[in-house]
């Protein structure tokens, strides 16, 4: 076989792979509809015309659906960059639209080029983008030394903090050196500043390459599914900017902090029947795409123009080869998947919700199990949270616990069962009994993301402010559940009002860190930085979304205050485990009994400790507009010390560990949208 595949190549693996023993190259690529396939080769400084071209002899180079070939490196001398002509039917009625005047990359290159005349239009219109596409880099230097990196492993511990590479530290207020303001490098800076605040993993906006020309400043809109987007990178090329991405993953790891990824496999930036061929679409449009019943149009689930068509076999190799390239060429640790539940689309489009063979391939690849897997289970057109999402042992982004906590913490009625429910790790989206047996730390508890206010924003705008995006407010959601707390936005605000603000951010965070689970913030929520009122800023690379750090001076006290509540949350394992509370807690309210009534504002508990080596700890909740006496239910006065009271000045608010003040009494006056938390201390 290896004498065969010297001869006309290998169709596996897919991409442009290096051959050492023979100094040569290997080229593969999928295409089941193509009638021709020509490889082009380009110099380093010549991107319009190939320095040399391979057409491909489909009774030698062709397996399967697969064309491939095998080339020397003396044969091609002088190449540096690769891509693709492929020819077929241009049948839109029929799926298919090969234009064998575009320039198309490699969908599994490892590195992409983008030539100065890169142009988004040119590959969007009729006709040649030669010099202007984007091209696969060839090289035969993967390497990185990984010497003495270690994957970091949290369990009760786990925080995780959602943060976009270039916003963290664009500013110049940051404190990172100019050249390094939101780069990869960039995050390195910033290492001390996430271990004294507690985090112990970052789940970053996605990184895989983008069309720098779409328009998306969060990164929604992936060009390739194997590089780092080079432009977070200081390095110039896109082959350093992988290694500018392995040391911070490594960096991050000596740290013990983990490294999330929010992976983005459910479309790509080619957009509708009206965007750019770039890639996908020109090698074989009707494999990688779901189409609407008349073969012409894309469904659009996912909001970005199209779906991929994730029950195809050939999509789901690379999906699954992917995330392995990131898990073993990169080290990460794991991915947040969005829009997750479009991985349960049928080839027709319909939804599988039994065993969709993407979820059940991710499951059965040894590399990824092990990993954290995060599901955002909803999208245009589904919602799947919970037990209804078919990745069984996966974790998923909890929007039932972010919404319902806000209605809860603004004073809405009706909300202390579910805001119970909740706290109690949300055991109604994920059973444990003897069919499903979920884990509680399976939800991930947030109250903001990067999608909607930012925390800040969520206690100072009753309304969405997002006319800077260019769509006359229209575009964002206007279901916020934010409460300004009697002034709208930050301007000019009363003291009195800013006084309440702080308040509830502190009681969300309280709720975050007190409930079961595994929870999560976004970069900037612990000194209440601002958007501005803009809850959908997805294409503001400005200062509406690079995070303000002059903030974090003004609003020390939060920062103090998050900073505590962490490292209260990891001092107690009881709080986050692996199972549910069960028989551990006993629920109050202002009283013996907790009030379920519409009309309660009010929940307190009493988390036992023991089974896991802990204290025992006792919340009162006061979501109540007005100051009301709760009776402790449990114990001795002289046993309970006051850790928390968010309506007390900074520092008093919280206190440092042996500093907590003992109570004089079972009664406690917990004032208006104020949280108490009390630890018990046996004699």
């Amino acid at each position: 076989m290896d004498e065969w595949y010297s001869a006309e190549g290998s169709p596996a693996p897919l991409g442009a792979t290096w051959i050492e023993e023979e100094q040569a190259f290997n080229f593969a690529l999928y295409s089941k509809h193509a009638t021709e396939v020509t490889l082009l080769l380009y110099s380093s400084t010549e991107y319009f015309e190939p320095l040399h071209e391979y057409r491909f002899n489909p009774l030698i180079n062709k397996s399967g659906r697969v064309w491939h070939c095998r080339l020397k490196a003396a044969a091609i001398s002088g190449a540096r960059y690769y891509a693709y002509r492929v020819a077929g039917a241009n049948e839109p009625g029929s799926g298919h639209r090969f234009d064998d005047e575009k320039i198309l990359f490699d969908p599994y290159a490892g590195a992409l080029f983008r030539p100065p005349h890169f142009s988004r239009e040119a590959a969007r219109i009729p006709g040649s983008n030669a010099g202007r596409a984007p091209l696969g880099v060839i090289t035969t230097d993967r390497g990185f030394d990984w010497t003495g990196d270690r994957r970091p492993i949290h369990t009760s511990d786990t925080v995780i903090y959602e943060m976009h590479v270039r916003g963290f530290t664009r500013r110049a207020n940051s404190g990172v050196p100019t050249e390094q303001r939101g780069t990869y490098a960039g995050l390195i800076q910033k290492i001390p500043y996430l271990k004294e605040l507690g985090i112990t993993a970052i789940e970053l906006l996605p990184v895989f390459q983008q069309d720098s020309q779409e328009g998306s400043y969060w990164g929604y809109m992936p060009l390739n599914f194997f590089s780092p987007h080079h432009e977070y990178a200081i390095a110039q090329s896109s082959a350093e900017a992988c290694n500018e991405f392995r040391g911070m993953v490594k960096a991050m790891h000596a740290a013990e902090i983990e490294v999330i990824l929010d992976a983005v496999y459910n479309h790509t930036a080619e957009g509708d029947e009206t965007g750019p061929t770039y890639s996908y679409r020109g090698i074989d449009n009707d494999t990688y795409y779901l189409l609407q019943p008349d073969r012409i149009h894309y469904r659009n689930d996912t909001g970005g123009g199209n779906i991929l068509d994730c029950a195809n076999r050939y999509v789901r190799k690379m999906i699954v080869e992917s995330l392995n390239f990131w898990i073993n060429e990169m080290h990460v640790d794991g991915f947040r998947f969005d829009l997750a539940s479009i991985f349960t689309r049928n080839e027709d489009g319909s939804i599988n919700l039994d065993d969709p063979p993407v979820i059940a391939e991710i499951g059965e690849s040894p590399g990824l199990a092990a990993r954290r897997l995060i599901a955002e289970a909803w999208d245009l057109s589904s919602y799947e949270l919970g037990r209804s999402f078919p990745g069984l042992p996966w974790l998923q982004w909890n929007g039932k616990f972010r919404d319902e906590m806000r209605a809860f913490v603004k004073g809405d009625p009706g909300m202390v069962p579910a805001a119970m429910t909740r706290i109690y790790g949300s055991s109604d989206l994920f059973p444990d009994d003897i069919m499903n047996a979920y884990h509680a730390y399976q939800s991930v508890n947030f109250i903001t993301c990067h999608d909607g206010f930012c925390l800040y924003d969520l206690v100072a705008y009753n309304r969405k402010h997002n006319e800077a995006n260019g769509h006359h407010n229209t575009d964002g959601s206007d279901y916020n559940l934010s409460w300004n707390c009697g002034w709208e936005g930050d301007e000019n605000v009363p003291p009195a009002v800013m006084d309440l603000r702080k308040r509830q951010v502190k009681n969300f965070c309280c709720l975050l860190f007190l409930s079961n689970g595994t929870p999560m913030f976004c970069a900037g929520d612990e000194f209440m930085n601002t958007q501005k009122g803009n809850n959908n800023p997805y294409n503001q690379d400005n200062e509406t979304t690079w995070l303000d750090w002059d903030r974090l001076g003004k609003n020390r006290d939060i920062f103090r205050f998050f900073k505590n509540m962490i490292a209260f949350r990891k001092t107690h394992p009881s709080l986050g485990r692996s199972r549910f509370w069960r028989n551990d807690v006993r629920w109050y309210g202002v009283g013996e009994a907790p009030d379920l009534s519409f009309d309660s504002h009010t929940l307190a508990w009493c988390l036992h400790g023991a089974s896991q080596n802990d204290i025992d700890i006792y919340v009162m909740l006061n979501a109540y507009w007005e100051a009301l006496t709760f009776v402790v239910q449990e114990g001795e006065p002289q046993e309970w010390f006051r850790a928390v009271d968010t309506s007390l000045p900074s520092p008093q608010d919280i206190c440092a560990p042996g500093s907590e003040q003992r109570l004089q009494s079972l009664d406690y006056r917990v004032d208006p949208r104020s949280t108490v938390v009390l630890v018990r201390k046996r004699q």
